[in-house]
């Protein structure tokens, strides 16, 4: 379990975060969820280790690693720009990691996660000939094979449209469920939130409007906030809602 306690952050003197309290339970898909400039990709970023806390507790698997640093904690992260290398093709991007860290994933491992994410025909391209469903499926198949305690995408689906946007959306779900894997989001659109996550965790000028699943926050929104943000403000479609609810009623029978 990865739990926040009492954590601040700030920047010049500003508040970005303040008093973020959170439990995220092994194995969940968790969404940030909010506004821009409203503190989520921060909120990433002292998961990752990547920036430091002001004050609080960072708490993972009952250890505090509010002062581990980022290498040592063994989460990755996939940017929103994939940070893909443009000079190495697609399997050499892959197994890059692998060369600091040998046998993380064995050779059978490395194209178990090739397959799992449809990237066998296109190992001998280059980046620059891949769609960007492709190129994000690589970034997370890189990801995958230094087996990341944690998994921490931004916005990983902001540059994808349509059917693409689906399939990526799945096969971070199947990721997430075959793997047992945490996976942490950063998203501002709420659809893409409540249909692709376990929790969503709405933030609002540095601290939480609401965190629950996407059933109680469609159904029970605690503030106007939410109500606005999520109902209102992005009209959200009578049937990808209904769709969210089979999807969450079927998770729940498969955990029973």
């Amino acid at each position: 379990m990865l739990e926040l306690k009492h954590v601040k952050k700030s920047y010049d003197n500003v508040t970005i975060l303040e008093d973020m309290n959170l439990k995220i339970q092994d194995g969940e898909i968790v969404s940030i969820l909010g506004p821009s400039g409203c503190g989520k990709t921060t909120l990433l970023n002292l998961v990752l280790g990547l920036t430091p806390a002001d004050s609080g507790q960072i708490i993972f698997d009952g250890k505090d690693i509010t002062e581990v640093p980022m290498e040592e904690r063994g989460f990755n992260i996939v940017f929103q720009d994939y940070a893909l290398f443009p000079n190495l093709n697609v399997y050499k991007n892959i197994t890059y990691g692998l060369k600091n860290r040998p046998g993380i994933s064995s050779e059978k491992e490395v194209e178990e996660f090739i397959d799992l994410l449809g990237l066998r025909e296109h190992l001998d391209k280059k980046i620059e000939q891949l769609s960007g469903g492709q190129k994000q499926r690589v970034a997370l198949a890189r990801t995958m094979v230094m087996k990341p305690k944690i998994l921490l995408l931004d916005e990983p689906l902001s540059a994808l449209d349509g059917v693409i946007k689906e399939s990526i959306k799945e096969k971070i779900k199947e990721i997430a469920r075959d793997f047992h894997l945490t996976t942490i989001i950063v998203t501002h659109d709420p659809e893409e939130a409540l249909t692709l996550s376990d929790k969503v965790l709405i933030v609002n000028k540095g601290r939480i409007s609401q965190y629950g699943a996407p059933r109680e926050i469609i159904m029970t929104p605690q503030n106007n906030f939410v109500k606005e943000f999520i109902l209102n403000q992005l009209e959200i479609k009578k049937n990808n809602i209904f769709a969210l609810f089979h999807q969450n009623m079927a998770r729940s029978m498969q955990a029973v």
